[in-house]
């Protein structure tokens, strides 16, 4: 019996439910501090020292707003982000919802699997030896077969994460000089506004939506759990936003000041540059530490994401509570992109500025992903869940602004790197 059954059976109805809840939320937000986002994170801080930090802090509330939104859809339907679609929207739409998030899913897949390489790659480890490992307990994994072990292993990896804000801390950052680059946005630049549009697709992205909506509804949750998930996915929020500040202040504070404007091209030179501050060993353990917990949790919550959704828009059998002979296309989806990503990763170099596209990729991809989401809470939502009066205005000029500012953003940096 577990501590949540425990609780439960004593009574403690209030604890109870908030020990039930947990879980979706802090996983996804974790596995938001991806390996892409971590690359994007230092190369905004070797770039642009502290300039982007600011943008962290806003993104806190928006992150909370896009993802309470998931869980009011989820909770109050039962249903997955997918299958929602397809049902008010129909097939064609659904497909094309999915086939948007199936290429955000691969491109996540590559930069988690590209950190993972990377990490073996500071101690010596081959990428073909890295991939194998990683395969065969990421396999492993899934055929433990129940949601709440696959979550509680997804979170033990994303604790890792934390060492970040010991990094951080270790680094020395100026007070002085953060508050400077807090009132510092070069909102002309377009090698600023390319930036911009990557942090903002490193944390938000289409898998974390389609991923939380279909968390809850696998977990068994009810709409009983709304109150103790939104807290769980605020808390997440801020310690998501925290740790992406916290590898800006790292390499801001280190290479920043001592190679300003630098540009990295592998995470063995992310790892390099912080170590001389906090010493080889000790940099090097920390910084492996968190982008190895990052890559993998986020690992995980990409390949079920991308079997779930597929599995939901296809009516087929999708649960990890299913057998892989009762569900083979849902273990199907997952084993397959797995070793066909490992494949791609082990054979590959230089992925740092694939990983800062993907993230403006991302962020290209915002009007789709977020007007699916702001249309399904107005239409399918009934009171007292349901968007109305000035909080849907509010929402839906968040929306807008995001999703506006992210595809500009983003075209304007892609447009001057391409004169």
């Amino acid at each position: 019996m577990n501590l949540t059954e425990k609780v439960c059976k004593l009574g403690y109805a209030r604890l109870c439910i908030i020990l039930m809840a947990a879980g979706p939320g802090l996983v996804v937000m974790l596995a938001d501090t991806d390996a892409g986002s971590i690359v994007t994170a230092a190369q905004s801080g070797a770039v642009w020292g502290y300039k982007l930090l600011a943008l962290q802090l806003i993104l806190i509330p928006i992150l909370y707003i896009v993802q309470e939104l998931t869980l009011r859809l989820g909770l109050s339907t039962g249903k997955g982000h997918a299958e929602l679609i397809r049902q008010h929207f129909g097939k064609f739409w659904a497909w094309f919802a999915v086939i948007t998030l199936v290429i955000s899913c691969i491109g996540a897949l590559i930069t988690e699997l590209s950190g993972i390489v990377g990490v073996g790659n500071l101690f010596g480890i081959s990428p073909h030896l890295s991939m194998a490992l990683t395969i065969i307990f990421l396999i492993l994994l899934v055929l433990t077969r129940s949601y709440n072990s696959v979550e509680r292993i997804a979170l033990a990896c994303g604790a890792f994460e934390l060492v970040y804000l010991v990094v951080a801390w270790q680094a020395h950052p100026s007070a002085h000089e953060i508050l400077q680059g807090l009132k510092s946005v070069p909102i002309h630049n377009s090698n600023y506004l390319y930036f911009a549009a990557a942090n903002i697709g490193a944390v938000i992205m289409p898998w974390m939506i389609f991923y939380q909506q279909s968390a809850v509804v696998d977990k068994g949750l009810s709409i009983h759990h709304l109150k103790a998930a939104r807290i769980e996915t605020a808390l997440g929020a801020i310690i998501t936003q925290v740790i992406m500040a916290a590898i800006i202040v790292t390499i801001a504070a280190t290479l920043g000041k001592s190679h300003s404007g630098a540009t990295l091209t592998t995470i063995e030179q992310i790892s390099e540059a912080i170590t001389p501050f906090l010493g080889d060993n000790v940099g090097r353990i920390l910084f492996a530490l968190g982008m190895l917990g990052a890559s993998l949790i986020a690992t995980i919550v990409v390949l079920l994401t991308a079997a779930w959704s597929i599995g939901e828009i296809t009516g087929i059998r999708h649960s990890l509570q299913d057998h892989p002979k009762e569900a083979p296309w849902f273990y199907g989806v997952y084993f397959v992109v797995l070793v066909i990503g490992g494949a791609v990763v082990a054979s590959s170099t230089h992925l740092i500025n694939l990983n800062v596209a993907i993230e403006v990729m991302n962020a290209l991809m915002l009007p789709i992903v977020l007007g699916f989401l702001f249309a399904l809470a107005y239409k399918t939502l009934t009171p007292p869940y349901k968007l109305s009066g000035r909080y849907a205005i509010f929402v839906g000029a968040i929306v807008l602004i995001t999703s506006v500012f992210g595809v500009a953003a983003g075209l304007f940096g892609i447009v001057d790197m391409l004169r």
